[in-house]
């Protein structure tokens, strides 16, 4: 298998870092951070990219790529760990594309498209606990189309955001809607994530939705997958920056008058990183290869991969932090927030022991000793 980036991609690919180097530098990350997590001017940056566009289809005003030019943008926004929710675009735009009627792909998809409106998926619930089938939201029909009573927790940027994706269930099934933030009772409580971006809980009182379809699961599913797909790319990003800035600081210390990085001790534990990183960003690729399978297939293979992320997000995190030593926990420091960064990353989407639970589930259904 070809594993060489199209010339296409890698201009994709630059034009994203030299925007990271010199328009999201690690002081306006603080800033940003200090206002709150979301600043609106940089979202915007990104759609003069014309990265909000990236998946939306041509016939919608997008530039119509798929999933690997997404991957490439991912991993150069995780290098500057950038705050706004960029993947939030490509998760919506390829659920209203695959799913939405037409009408309401004509009135959504142009405006995700131009940066216009920030949608967002709202799916996460207290008592789910990363299961998808686990809804308590009630939609029901009402004289102008639905009406959605939902509490939606740890919605990305949910204060900002113009408009939901929520599911909710339906005549005893999950559906999938769209709510506008403008609509009446609406109600959304900001606030800071650990890892310095937004987030927001969003109430729902009797609120007027449009329906996306009634196929709630399976497209709720794939939401969840191109989310993996894309954390998993973004902590690629993390992973690479964080190795070099650790590698680069072993090199810079000294200690009996020889640089840290002669201690072989030290040098075993930054190849040790060097290997999660590699192991990552194999299993990176194979998710965003797979984002186009059959449901069940993708599935499987987004919980494999975000096990593999997991873990080497973990390991690489927390021995940065190790070997930089003190300085490795201050604000200050930039490897505090790469650690920051990896450890919530490893519990968004479902933490490795969900995705492992989905793994094993899976493998004992096809194999075995006694199969």
């Amino acid at each position: 298998m070809d594993f060489d980036f199209s010339d296409d991609q890698q201009q994709l690919r630059d034009a994203v870092r030299r925007w990271v180097d010199k328009g999201y530098t690690f002081g306006r990350r603080r800033a940003i951070v200090a206002a709150g997590g979301f600043e609106r001017a940089a979202y915007g940056e990104l759609a003069e990219l014309g990265l909000t566009a990236l998946t939306v289809p041509e016939a919608h005003g997008g530039l119509g790529q798929g999933a690997i030019d997404a991957m490439v943008v991912m991993e150069e926004l995780g290098r500057g760990i950038v705050l706004e929710p960029l993947a939030q675009a490509f998760v919506t735009a390829g659920v209203l594309a695959q799913y939405a009627p037409q009408e309401l792909q004509a009135a959504w998809l142009p405006r995700i498209a131009s940066g216009e409106v920030l949608v967002v998926l709202a799916q996460q619930e207290r008592k789910a606990r990363y299961r998808l089938d686990v809804c308590e939201a009630k939609a029901v029909v009402a004289p102008n189309g639905y009406a959605i009573t939902a509490i939606k927790n740890i919605v990305s940027a949910g204060d900002q955001a113009d408009a939901f994706i929520v599911p909710a269930q339906l005549d005893g099934q999950i559906a999938l809607f769209l709510v506008e933030r403008a609509a009446a009772d609406v109600s959304t409580r900001g606030y800071g994530t650990q890892d310095g971006s937004r987030a927001a809980d969003l109430q729902l009182a009797s609120t007027p939705a449009t329906l996306i379809t009634t196929d709630g699961l399976a497209a709720l599913e794939l939401a969840v997958d191109t989310a993996i797909a894309a954390a998993c790319a973004y902590a690629v990003g993390v992973m690479d920056q964080t190795c070099a800035v650790t590698f680069d600081y072993l090199n810079q210390r000294r200690q009996f008058g020889v640089a840290i990085a002669s201690f072989q001790a030290l040098r075993h534990r930054a190849a040790d990183m060097k290997m999660q990183l590699e192991l990552a960003r194999s299993m990176s690729y194979y998710a965003s290869l797979k984002l186009g399978a059959p449901a069940e297939e993708r599935r499987r293979a987004l919980s494999r991969a975000k096990v593999q992320l997991g873990q080497s997000m973990r390991f690489v995190g927390q021995q940065a932090v190790q070997l930089s030593g003190g300085i490795g926990v201050t604000d200050e420091y930039i490897v505090s927030h790469y650690f920051k960064t990896l450890t919530q990353l490893e519990m968004s989407w479902g933490d490795t022991l969900h995705h492992l639970g989905e793994v094993s589930a899976r493998m004992q259904e096809q194999a075995g000793v006694f199969a």
